[in-house]
């Protein structure tokens, strides 16, 4: 038990010992408990790398603190995992908003999509649902619709192997309907707290109705880049490109977007779309642009 202290002469109260014997100073420990009280990752090691700089006789019971939460945490959140049933576990966003296009289809319109990511501890699922819907005097400008779904076999923390299904509709693009089929490995080559780069690569199948009445079959080769920054706390910033190449036509699609906190689990999105098919039919463009601003409900 700590010594009594004169209340006629005040004190700070006094630093801290572990059970290994190094000495807390109290400011450090009320930091550091703040920290693990918020549950934040990026903060609990922002005061691990500021209190062994600080205090290099008490850092490694410091760090010995930090990652033993860090080891409770995990355990926890592993036996959530084992015991949730799939349907469980989910997390992802809903976006709603509308666009601005240029290109096969010069319009403003409205566009609904919704992301879900579920995180286990060998395999990670995402799905992907998007709608773009416009008419024009009763008459229909824009129609894109998207689904796709992506199981990911995990390895370790980085690696992975990854199938693909994706069935895509735009009949202003130049198909009535496009199935995508992949597989292939990826790597996490960037992976902290406030930023993260996925790279992918593989083979792919694709089947696609042209408006024309053209329909290809071909072998493919797909790659997908996902980038994510935390610029700055409530401001983050997301670009994805997709490439899938082949004999016929192939297409890229990229997408740039900024995304600024509102209010709880709203935020306000600016986003810009571009999709290139090399080879549409006769009289359609190689390339369409999307700029969208939406409300987006993340959970």
């Amino acid at each position: 038990m700590s010594a009594p202290v004169d209340v006629s002469a005040p004190a700070p109260s006094p630093p801290q010992q572990t059970a290994a014997g190094a000495m807390i100073p109290e400011n450090i420990r009320a930091m550091l408990d703040a920290a693990l009280d918020s549950g934040n990752e990026g903060e609990v090691s922002t005061i691990v790398k500021y209190a062994r700089s600080a205090d290099p006789l008490s850092g490694d019971a410091v760090l010995a603190i930090a990652d033993k939460w860090r080891a409770d945490r995990a355990a926890a959140r592993e036996r959530v995992i084992r015991q949730a049933s799939f349907l469980t576990l989910w997390t992802g966003k809903a976006e709603l908003g509308g666009f601005v296009s240029t290109g096969n289809s010069e319009t403003a319109g409205g566009s609904a999509v919704v992301d879900l990511t579920r995180e286990g501890l060998q395999w990670r699922h995402k799905f992907r649902a998007q709608a773009d819907y416009q008419e024009s005097l009763g008459i229909t400008t824009r129609e894109h619709y998207l689904a796709s779904y992506e199981p990911n076999y995990k390895f370790g923390d980085r690696a992975y192997a990854y199938g693909a299904a994706q069935y895509e509709s735009d009949r202003f693009l130049g198909y009535y309907d496009r199935v995508a089929i992949s597989g292939g490995a990826g790597y996490s080559a960037i992976k902290e707290a406030n930023m993260q780069l996925d790279l992918e690569l593989g083979p792919a199948y694709r089947h696609t109705a042209f408006t024309d009445g053209t329909v290809q079959s071909s072998i493919a080769g797909r790659g997908t880049i996902d980038f994510r920054i935390r610029i700055l706390p409530g401001l983050g910033f997301t670009q994805t490109a997709s490439a899938y190449v082949q004999r016929f036509n192939s297409t890229v699609n990229t997408n740039s977007a900024v995304q600024a906190k509102l209010i709880g689990p709203l935020s306000a999105q600016l986003s810009y779309n571009v999709q290139y098919e090399s080879m549409p039919p006769a009289g359609r463009k190689t390339t369409d642009t999307i700029s969208r601003a939406s409300l987006v409900y993340s959970f």
